[in-house]
């Protein structure tokens, strides 16, 4: 791959992850080599001053980690360049086309997606959509299946499918490719992979944050889009997948798309039990006063800033176990973990009156605030007493901990190994086109559910779990969600 352009090179998602990931992967020595990074924007400035930016942006970030350093910068400086362009243009990006020549390009649209249409139609009219060509987009890809569809179209009239890579960012994660390891690689856990053993699944994604001056993106998508539809469902597809034959990217990605096949569809008879919407109104977040949405916005809107969702997976492995998602903004915590909670013992043979309860056991793969994946067993308490007395303990899975004096390796940025993948042609951890179909379709039926239901968001006051009705979508089922210190 001779060039990686990045259109949209100036702006915040380029500034803020794209760039310092490639100077992490140039730090250590991962990049290939004559590879050229091509920042392309509509901003008028010489190379000079983007490459100022670009190392602003990347030093604090490399310092913080302990990996700044200036032999490290000098490569990354030698590749870098910059060409201000109109990217829906032909005529524009002759020029770009001129420098980056004809040993194949991976061009990265972190643009806005509703200029994916005109940016891929111009990239191929200008000869930038060959067969040693690549185009990577960022989500969200269209807002329901039907803007889906025709931007997709779009991009399929220029690249073909195994030239495409839909990120995920979350699926760049450590710990979630950990999953994969974990279930596949160990023999104890996948009979257990199953509604004999498991009692259900939660999926968390609570962020503190509001939603502030992005309102104007956020009230069109809601977090049903911005967060279920691609994140949440990707992480529940890894949890129930069935063993692929390979690690193959499509052998990978077809056992996705079965799982999204297998969601049951939620009906408008249905939506009111098995989902929870709701907003936040003013209350107090990180110790702070926060604004309630619709104060940031400036007028009332329907817009759901919180989701919990029961969704139901209709085959022969996951029969009766209900899968919760749930995620908002202005929760109380910053908070992505998946829980697989097994059922418990049959039959306790230990005195209840002395011991408390058994308590089943719990796998916790957590990947923010830190990643992390852990297994509550139960355990003898130390001592001497006639009767056996019980405590859970948690068994820490994650790297390093059988060794104490291992120093932990640096926690990468989720891009590094997304672009790494992409520019050597690895499609595993990317979202295939009928995957993303899918998703849509699922997601366009809860939504379709909620507009004929008449379901309004409900109110949930900044700093909480979301509204009284995400608890009771659990406890009407006999359980509750993780508390984050189980």
């Amino acid at each position: 791959m001779a060039a990686l352009v990045l259109f949209g090179g100036g702006g915040d998602l380029a500034m803020r992850m794209l760039l310092p990931s490639l100077y992490f992967l140039e730090h250590d020595g991962l990049l290939p080599d004559g590879l050229k990074i091509i920042g392309a924007a509509r901003s008028d400035e010489t190379r000079d001053e983007y490459v100022a930016k670009v190392r602003a942006s990347v030093e604090g970030k490399a310092k913080a980690d302990d990996a700044w350093s200036e032999e490290a910068w000098a490569r990354m400086d030698a590749r870098l360049d910059y060409l201000p362009v109109d990217a829906t243009s032909a005529d524009s990006l002759k020029p770009l086309k001129d420098k980056v020549g004809d040993g194949g390009v991976t061009s990265f649209l972190a643009v806005s997606p509703s200029l994916y249409g005109r940016i891929v139609t111009a990239l191929k009219d200008a000869g930038m959509a060959g067969p040693k060509d690549r185009v990577v987009l960022e989500k969200p890809v269209g807002r329901d299946l039907k803007t889906f569809l025709e931007i997709d179209d779009a991009v399929a009239h220029a690249f073909r499918e195994n030239q495409v890579f839909r990120i995920d960012h979350y699926l760049g994660k450590e710990t979630v490719q950990n999953l994969i390891a974990l279930r596949f690689g160990n023999t104890i856990f996948e009979p257990l992979w199953n509604n004999l053993s498991i009692d259900h699944v939660q999926i968390t994604v609570g962020e503190t944050v509001g939603v502030g001056d992005r309102w104007p993106y956020y009230d069109e998508y809601g977090a049903l889009r911005d967060m279920l539809q691609n994140h949440m469902l990707q992480l529940l597809c890894l949890v129930a997948m069935e063993p692929p034959s390979d690690l193959d990217p499509d052998s990978v990605r077809n056992e996705k798309v079965k799982v999204l096949r297998s969601l049951r569809p939620i009906t408008h008879e249905e939506a009111e039990r098995v989902t929870v919407r709701g907003q936040y109104v003013a209350g107090t977040s990180e110790g702070k006063p926060a604004k309630g949405y619709e104060e940031e916005r400036g007028q009332p809107s329907d817009t759901e800033t919180f989701v919990a969702i029961r969704a139901d997976i209709d085959n022969w492995r996951w029969a009766g176990v209900p899968f919760f998602m749930r995620t908002g903004k202005r929760l109380p915590e910053k908070r992505t973990e998946i829980v697989i909670q097994f059922k418990p013992v049959p039959h306790s043979i230990f005195d209840r009156d002395d011991t408390g309860e058994v308590q089943a056991n719990r796998l916790v793969i957590e990947l923010q605030p830190e990643e992390d994946i852990s297994l509550s067993v139960m355990n003898k308490r130390p001592g001497l007493d006639q009767r056996m007395q019980l405590q859970p303990i948690k068994m820490s899975l994650s790297w390093g901990q059988n060794d104490r004096r291992a120093k932990p390796p640096r926690r990468r940025i989720a891009y590094e190994r997304l672009l790494l993948d992409a520019l050597h042609g690895d499609s595993t951890l990317f979202v295939r086109r009928d995957e993303a179909e899918q998703a849509w379709k699922w997601v366009d039926e809860v939504s379709e559910a909620w507009a004929d239901g008449e379901i309004k968001p409900q109110e949930y006051v900044a700093g909480t779990w979301g509204p009284d009705a995400a608890d009771m979508l659990m406890a009407r089922t006999g359980r509750e969600w993780n508390s984050g210190d189980a």
